[in-house]
């Protein structure tokens, strides 16, 4: 079912939205709007239940409005709290990332290595970027550090093909916000706007039995304070592989406690200053410890469970609506990265805060290489969570995709099974939930390509991503140096059929 059939089904779920609503307005926004004043100042009652209502709706949108920094936030805690800190850790899932370590959409096709750098702590930081890594620099609102300006071109997060370097390795330098120093004159030099950078590498393999190759590569990154190469920490490379570590961002009241944690950690930028106001009004407040009462740590734990599912309405029913919200007119694959724009602004008239908010609350990490229509470099995440007619993925159901032949990428394709609801990977018993080129998955005769998914298995010889009862699917085609067929359309990935 395509087009056609696809747009009535989500006129229906917005009428049903807007008769829910039509509704709950009739009763608690009424009773808002008609609270009692008296000689035009509030009753007792009236002060305390707007008071309250100010509380929530601040701490919805504070939630809403942070994800970007909470989400690696969470994983940073976690991290450090496995692994240690420093600039010198670099964890490495050196066998693959697998469902056991609980983030945000992992790609279980690479190589990662993730590391956070405290440049506040430690000052302007040195990394030596090994060839053939695929990564950026993030800040810790997941804005990509803006570079240098070669050429007429400013180079923005990228590190390999599609940063300065172009995948031969290179210098970078990562400078804190508040450095007023002498321009270092070595590397391309990156500026951040928070006290941490996130430094996220993938390397890439060919025979998923023999990863010696990418591993080794992660571990020739050299990372160290400036002008201080001969006296700083050896580098470590713990295996995080099969870690069960939860790098998640907290669905409930927690999430602001850590948002506490993160506001005392950082530097104050001036563009946050009216979003730092509403959580002024929460109690979170850089140098002042957050010590809500029990009635007041109700009411955030309530606006927070309330939030997180705000998230979940935005990308899986608002987003559609939004202009190039879906990749396909007959498909129902969605474009988070529709503007094309880092820091998701539209037009350059305002941010498009659908689209951020269903990014973070499923995934991490951003970069020009993630977001431009580069042929050939970058990727592309065309994702779904829907089958063919509409319909949520039901992890208790069973489907089939279908890849046309010649899938468009250079560097190679992946399919990956996520948690409809965290959007961690799909802790389905296989040993990853997710199928790749180098899997050298079996081939119909015209070259194509089903994958099947489902609690069972289809049958011996198919390509299967085994799903979990109970579950809803959150599915991910990933293209790694995407070609022109991707763009102009003259390929598209199948929709999931039930079966």
């Amino acid at each position: 079912m395509h087009g056609s059939q696809f747009f009535p089904k989500v006129t229906a779920i917005a009428l049903a939205i807007a008769l829910s609503s039509q509704a709950y307005a009739a009763s608690r926004y009424d009773e808002l709007a008609n609270l009692p004043f008296k000689n035009g100042f509030p009753t007792k009652a009236s002060s305390q239940k707007l008071a309250d209502e100010l509380i929530f709706q601040r701490a919805t949108q504070a939630y809403l409005w942070s994800l970007p920094a909470i989400n690696i936030w969470a994983m940073k805690e976690a991290s450090e709290k496995q692994f240690g800190a420093g600039y010198n850790i670099l964890p490495t899932w050196k066998g693959r990332i697998n469902a056991k370590t609980l983030v945000t959409t992992p790609n279980s096709d690479l190589v990662y290595a993730m590391s956070y750098l405290d440049l506040k702590k430690y000052g302007p930081l040195v990394v030596e970027a090994p060839p053939g890594v695929q990564g950026m620099f993030d800040d810790f609102f997941q804005r990509p550090l803006v570079g240098p300006t070669i050429e007429g071109k400013t180079w923005r997060g990228d590190v390999g093909l599609a940063g300065p370097d172009k995948g031969k390795g290179g210098t970078y330098v990562l400078l804190p916000p508040d450095y007023n120093g002498p321009e270092p004159k070595e590397g391309f030099v990156y500026r951040s706007r928070t006290n941490n950078v996130f430094l996220f590498w993938r390397t890439f393999f060919k025979n998923p039995a023999d990863l010696t190759t990418p591993v080794a590569e992660v571990e020739q990154t050299h990372i160290y304070p400036l002008g201080q190469k001969d006296t700083a920490l050896p580098m470590q490379f713990p295996d995080a592989t099969g870690a069960q570590i939860n790098m998640l961002f907290p669905h409930d009241g927690a999430y602001f406690d850590m948002l506490s944690r993160f506001i005392e950690a950082e530097a104050v930028d001036p563009a946050d200053m009216d979003m730092r106001g509403f959580l002024h009004t929460l109690g979170i407040e850089k140098g002042k410890p957050f010590a809500p009462d029990a009635k007041r740590r109700k009411l955030l734990d309530q606006a927070a469970r309330t939030a997180f599912k705000m998230s979940k309405v935005i990308s899986n029913d608002l987003l559609v609506n939004e202009a190039g919200g879906l990749y396909y007119k007959d498909r129902q694959y969605v474009n988070t990265f529709a503007g094309e724009n880092t820091e998701f602004q539209s037009s350059g008239s305002y941010t498009n805060l659908e689209q951020r908010v269903a990014f973070f609350t499923s995934a991490y990490s951003d970069s020009p290489g993630m977001v431009m229509n580069i042929v050939g470099a970058g990727a592309k995440y065309p994702a779904t969570s829907r089958d063919a007619d509409g319909n949520y993925l039901d992890g208790g159901k069973s489907y089939k995709m279908t890849l046309p032949a010649d899938v468009p990428a250079a560097l190679f394709w992946s399919v990956t099974a996520y948690d409809g609801l965290s959007a961690s990977g799909m802790p389905n018993g296989q040993a990853f939930p997710s199928l790749n080129q180098m899997d050298k998955p079996v081939q119909n005769a015209d070259g194509s390509t089903d994958i099947y998914f489902g609690p069972t298995s289809p049958g011996a010889g198919k390509n299967w991503i085994q799903t979990v009862k109970g579950k809803g699917v959150l599915v991910i085609v990933r293209l790694y140096g995407p070609k022109q067929a991707f763009f102009d359309q003259t390929w598209k990935p199948g929709d999931l059929h039930k079966q």
